[in-house]
């Protein structure tokens, strides 16, 4: 195994497609390769982490808030380290919540508990071009996560028209004067310049160097929290609930889903309908509910759905919890 763990982060607003793209990634990766996972989600509970594919994958997941911000950024940083120490992958997958401000992703990396065990390869910003125009505009994470990649891949394009993508082309240029660009739909792009791994090794750490870095971590954390040009406010007021749902058939839990208040921007989750499984997808008044084609889904989850937007929008879904006869509990 090498000596380092190349670092690839997969940013892009809510809903962008993220998680379809990360499985592509993966698949494309060498066998022989050791591949860890870290999946950073915004809600209080994991719905990509079982919308991964592949069979004994290692996952770490991390919820309830962005990893880049105050709220979970001591549980990123100890990740890493239980990463960088215990795991040692060869290649680091992070997919970031679709409101996070990954400004700093290098830095964090480069933290010396760490030992120069991360190399940073590649940080892929998704757009979604369908809802581009929207979010813009409106939510400073979207111009930050531009402003930070290193490659864009426009995703849905199938969904958009050619003035749109126009736009948005300007935009990233606007960014980046030589950017790299993939334009696509379901994150169908070719994958070399990310499987095709750099044959030149960083220094190893000696096993001296992991025993200090262990009594330090926390030491490490707190200075970096204290640090003033470490990004640790979440760029958007953006809040999360969580419903507990019965099970319904498709007939009803549409009925719901037609009287989903405007504003919201993102929902997931698996719900049973019909007696089947299903996966329940919202991003901008777009919804899809389709058979669920995955492992077994824990008790924990199933029936759980994650509501995510401005927080006077999920005050007028709260309403429409409490009073729906779906509904089993919401917080």
């Amino acid at each position: 195994m090498d000596a380092t763990t190349d670092v690839f982060l997969i940013t892009g607003f809510l809903g962008s497609g993220k998680t379809t793209f990360l499985n592509r990634l993966t698949r494309a990766f060498p066998s022989d390769r050791k591949l860890t996972i870290l999946m950073n989600e915004f809600g209080d509970i994991g719905i990509d982490g079982i919308l991964v594919e592949g069979d004994d994958l290692d996952i770490l997941e991390i919820n309830r808030g962005s990893i880049f911000c105050a709220c979970v950024k001591t549980d990123f940083i100890k990740g890493l380290d239980r990463i960088s120490q215990k795991t040692r992958p060869d290649i680091l997958i992070i997919e970031a919540t679709g409101t996070a401000d990954p400004r700093d992703m290098k830095r964090d990396l480069e933290l010396p508990i760490f030992g120069n065990r991360f190399r940073f390869r590649d940080q892929i910003c998704l757009i979604d071009a369908a809802n581009f125009t929207a979010v813009y505009d409106t939510f400073a994470s979207v111009e930050k996560q531009m402003a930070a990649a290193t490659c864009f891949i426009v995703n849905k394009i199938d969904l958009v028209e050619p003035p749109e993508l126009s736009r948005i082309r300007e935009i990233i240029r606007w960014h980046h004067p030589d950017p790299i660009v993939f334009e696509t739909a379901f994150g169908r792009i070719p994958l070399e310049r990310f499987t095709a791994l750099r044959e030149e090794e960083m220094p190893t750490t000696s096993s001296s160097g992991a025993a200090f870095r262990d009594m330090n971590v926390d030491a490490a954390i707190e200075s970096l929290m204290k640090d003033p040009f470490r990004v640790i406010l979440p760029p958007d007021t953006l809040t999360s609930t969580v419903w507990t749902l019965k099970e319904a058939t498709a007939e009803t839990f549409h009925a719901l889903v037609l009287q989903l208040p405007p504003g919201l921007l993102r929902a997931k989750g698996f719900v049973r309908l019909d007696g089947e499984i299903c996966l329940f997808n919202w991003v901008m008044s777009r919804s899809e509910i389709r058979r669920a084609s995955v492992r077994e889904i824990p008790d924990a989850i199933l029936g759980r759905l994650v509501f995510i937007g401005p927080a006077d929008v999920l005050r007028n879904l709260s309403t429409l919890g409490r009073n729906h006869p779906l509904v089993l509990e919401h917080a």
